[in-house]
């Protein structure tokens, strides 16, 4: 016998307050599927922009092809390695909903030294080594996806959460832990995207 058309849906058989909470997070997810897909769609013509930009490239010759980075800041400490030291900086990020950034510093003739992705492992690695102060980090990866605080009162850190693939693979979040005032990187490790994660429900993101 076919089911009627008065049966009523999954959602309508979740007790009230379970149903309604499960109603608020399909809509949410409805509402933010198009943000998602539209980073998809940047990423395809992104995803291979460090490989395919040549050392020594213009700037004006990669915004061409990739736009305007939206993210610049002047270089006023040494950075990790050679051909750091000062100078402009641009990024291009996908933060706060995207897992992708890249990178390059410009010199005085207006180009490129290299353009090289930052939210991978690897490039994360760097804050293990000196001293890593906010302004430093935020000219280096990007602006974070979300600026948070954990722990007690009595030993609250902030935490920037930068959102990344982890080993290329896991939706993940590296978290940054800049100490009580906010200004400098204390440790730092990854952990699960909650963005990415089923629901009680059973309602996967994507």
């Amino acid at each position: 016998m076919p089911d009627s058309p008065l049966k009523p849906s999954p959602l309508n058989s979740w007790p009230g307050e379970a149903r309604q909470a499960g109603a608020r997070r399909l809509v949410a997810r409805r509402l933010l599927l198009p943000i998602a897909l539209t980073t998809l769609t940047v990423l395809a013509g992104c995803a291979d922009m460090a490989a395919r930009v040549p050392p020594g490239a213009p700037l004006t010759q990669v915004e061409a092809e990739y736009g305007r980075p939206n993210f610049t800041c002047e270089r006023t400490s040494p950075g990790p390695g050679p051909g750091r030291e000062g100078g402009q900086r641009v990024i291009w990020t996908q933060q706060p909903l995207g897992q992708y950034a890249w990178g390059a510093n410009v010199g005085p003739d207006g180009r490129i030294d290299r353009v090289e992705r930052l939210l991978t492992d690897e490039h994360f690695k760097l804050l293990s080594d000196g001293d890593w102060p906010a302004d430093r980090v935020r000219c280096e990866f990007g602006p974070p996806a979300i600026i948070d605080q954990v722990g007690l009162p009595s030993v609250r850190q902030v935490v920037w959460s930068y959102r990344y693939r982890e080993n290329d693979v896991w939706n993940s979040l590296m978290y940054v832990y800049m100490g009580r005032d906010g200004d400098r990187v204390t440790r730092h490790h990854p952990g699960p995207d909650p963005m990415y994660e089923e629901d009680r429900f059973g309602i996967g993101w994507m």
